[in-house]
């Protein structure tokens, strides 16, 4: 039987790379999101110190326990996507295109009303401009060979 050379295994094109580097960028960031506000609180330190809920209404430690699992959930959808695009699945880019256009309509609000995080900005620009790239949506069976959408 002979041996394949390492130029004959197929190869994902460069820009898919570069999406899965930003989505890894993006989980670590979220990553860090998960626990900031868990720390920053002291709950690590002094454990779970004051309730939750003051009647109908988060308490600040209330605030950063729903903060921490908002992005957890970001964080494993994150994971979950990226194991989609690296099995090149269409529903993953479909998923991801939505996912970046809602990304970066709540980074724009940030970076006008409160603290833009500018690491996530410029993944998400990333991401949007490289799934915009021909060869990729070809890949994905969005774009038709003769250059049609589908």
């Amino acid at each position: 039987m002979a041996k394949r050379k390492k130029s004959d295994k197929k190869k994902s094109p460069i820009p898919v790379t570069v999406i899965a580097v930003a989505i890894v960028v993006l989980f670590l960031i979220r990553l860090v999101q998960v626990f900031e506000p868990l720390i920053r609180n002291q709950v690590f330190i002094n454990g779970i110190t004051g309730p939750l809920f003051a009647g109908w209404k988060l308490t600040a430690l209330g605030s950063a326990f729903l903060s921490s699992a908002t992005y957890l959930v970001l964080s494993v959808a994150g994971i979950v996507v990226l194991i989609g695009f690296l099995r090149l699945r269409r529903w993953s880019w479909v998923l991801l295109m939505a996912w970046t256009g809602a990304s970066l309509i709540i980074s724009l609000v940030d970076y006008f009303y409160s603290q833009p995080n500018y690491a996530v900005m410029a993944s998400n620009v990333i991401i949007a401009f490289a799934l915009n790239i021909t060869e990729v949506q070809r890949i994905f069976g969005i774009r038709r060979d003769d250059g049609s959408s589908l």
